[in-house]
């Protein structure tokens, strides 16, 4: 049995965290594709989950000063 912590706080989210995930990679000229995507190097694929968390601070800070 495998178990995986890979899982939403908020399932809700789920679509709208996997479309965030696409833009970002688009924006930083990463392939990434619905599907297999085991051809991506380590570097690609870290790019684009660290700019996501990136831009949700952002977004979070500004939520927080009342921007």
């Amino acid at each position: 049995m495998t178990s995986s912590s890979n899982r939403a706080a908020v399932p809700e989210a789920k679509g709208a965290l996997d479309k965030f995930k696409y833009e970002v990679a688009n924006e930083l000229g990463v392939p990434l594709t619905d599907g297999y995507n085991g051809d991506l190097t380590s570097r690609q694929n870290g790019s684009v989950g660290g700019y996501m968390v990136k831009k949700m601070i952002e977004q979070q800070e500004k939520q927080m000063a009342g921007k």
